[in-house]
């Protein structure tokens, strides 16, 4: 399978999906007002976020600075991209998870020069930040991008010449793979 046909169907559903729920959300909530969807635990509350993730902000050149990230972060995920194998297909899922979540903020960022937010997650007053669909996707694909390169080294480890084949590294692999004697 080409691996365009994995990487960009899901980073252009996840665009499209982050950029339609914001105009939705800001078409039928007033800002800052919570309304629960599932009790207190999940609800919509609109906000936006001049900074980056968790509140990050560099001031007035927020914008500029975080444009610019992502820019570099794009560039660097684009090369990712081409150099990862279509038959890796966790890590290619993982790149257009977060390559999509990226876009969806950079098209906020350059429209209005902050970030629209809406779902909001917690229980009471313990709260977590407020956040968006491009943002549970760059997560999510964090998520999946570790577990897919800690994949891919393990099977370089056990592919080592003069490794028994299936063996598993002694620090570190189970007890019954060991071959150190305990």
């Amino acid at each position: 399978m080409k691996k365009a046909l994995v990487f960009w169907p899901l980073l252009l559903v996840l665009v499209l999906a982050d950029c339609g729920s914001k105009r939705l959300v800001e078409d039928a909530v007033p800002p800052h007002t919570p309304h629960e969807v599932l009790g207190d635990v999940v609800r919509v509350t609109l906000g936006y976020n001049p900074g980056a993730a968790f509140g990050l902000n560099v001031g007035p050149n927020s914008r500029v600075v975080f444009t610019t990230l992502t820019f570099i972060a794009l560039i660097a995920l684009g090369l990712m991209y081409r150099s990862t194998p279509p038959e890796r297909r966790l890590e290619l899922v993982a790149l257009a998870l977060i390559s999509g979540g990226a876009v969806g903020n950079l098209i906020d960022r350059i429209r209005a020069g902050m970030v629209t937010d809406w779902i909001d997650v917690g229980v009471g007053n313990v709260r977590f930040w407020t956040f968006n669909i491009a943002d549970a996707g760059i997560t999510a694909g964090a998520v999946l991008l570790a577990v897919a390169l800690l994949q891919e080294a393990w099977v370089r480890e056990s592919d080592e010449p003069g490794r028994p084949e299936g063996a598993a590294s002694q620090v570190g692999g189970r007890p019954e793979e060991r071959d150190d004697g305990q």
